[in-house]
């Protein structure tokens, strides 16, 4: 994304003075910068969870099956063409990263295991036949995968949000704003699969909503613990960013591929472009 990009540039650059300043004039009444980074945290998140929700319970309700092409298109190029390149931009250890990469992606891994194991459980001597594919569906696994992913975006969020109003408030305003650019086509990928994964539209919205208010847990730390929790920003996203690859390659195309035909198949690879282009024209890549 452009403009965070260029913002977080001029957070590093400005946030340690501004944050010495800042703290050595802090006093016991309540900080006008810790209710900006509070207020924009959360405008932030519901505008973004309010404004993908409209989209996709109405205009793209009746297509979830279709777009779920749509989605993977979003989560691979919004973690590889974004969240990853600014991790590793970011000067951190690639080798750290690369492993942070490989314990995210075995994490969701053994999340997805632990799932089906338990919906399998619950299943056990009901007395019912269940046709093939119906525990994968009706787990939902994906969906509490892909809460989990966004969940720690948005925290990293929240973060990158507090460096830029502690750095200048103009530029906290600027950040916010592109986060929210940014994050509404990712989170109308991720109602696209709650919605797959067999979540009402109200559970959807109400669990994502939860998900978007790690954005002001994670403004709070970084107004409070910035010059610790900065270092942690490249990590953070690197593991959110596993979460929506195994997504998108373990859970979502093998369902693509179960749709073989050249009917289907055309729809699939240009929802996929059209998910690459829309991050790339939010981006500025």
């Amino acid at each position: 994304m452009g403009a965070v990009l260029d913002a977080q540039r001029a957070v590093r650059v400005q946030w340690p003075v501004c944050y010495a300043q800042h703290v050595q004039n802090k006093r016991l009444q309540i900080d006008p910068i810790l209710i900006s980074i509070l207020t924009a945290t959360a405008f932030a998140g519901v505008v973004s969870i309010s404004a993908a929700a409209l989209f996709s319970f109405t205009l793209l309700s009746k297509m979830v099956e279709r777009l779920v092409s749509l989605s993977v298109g979003i989560m691979l190029s919004t973690s590889l063409l974004h969240a990853l390149p600014e991790a590793f931009d970011s000067g951190a250890s690639p080798q750290k990263l690369f492993a942070t990469l490989l314990a995210g992606l075995l994490t969701f891994f053994m999340l997805e295991k632990l799932a089906l194991l338990r919906h399998s459980h619950h299943h056990e001597g009901d007395g019912h036949h269940h046709a093939h594919g119906h525990d994968a569906r009706e787990a939902g696994k994906s969906g509490w995968m892909i809460l989990i992913g966004d969940g720690m975006h948005n925290f990293t969020d929240g973060i990158l949000i507090a460096a830029a109003f502690l750095a200048n408030p103009e530029l906290g305003i600027v950040t916010a704003l592109a986060i929210v650019a940014h994050e509404i086509p990712t989170e109308i990928g991720d109602f696209i699969v709650l919605l797959n994964a067999g979540f009402s539209r109200m559970r959807a919205y109400i669990f994502n909503l939860l998900c978007s208010l790690l954005a002001v847990a994670g403004g709070l730390l970084g107004y409070f613990t910035l010059d610790r929790a900065s270092g942690l920003i490249p990590y953070v996203l690197v593991f959110a960013s596993s979460g929506f690859i195994y997504i998108a390659v373990s859970d979502l195309m093998p369902q693509m591929q179960r749709r073989a035909t050249v009917k289907e198949s055309v729809p699939q690879v240009l929802l996929i472009g059209l998910g690459v282009i829309i991050v790339l024209f939010l981006t500025g890549r």
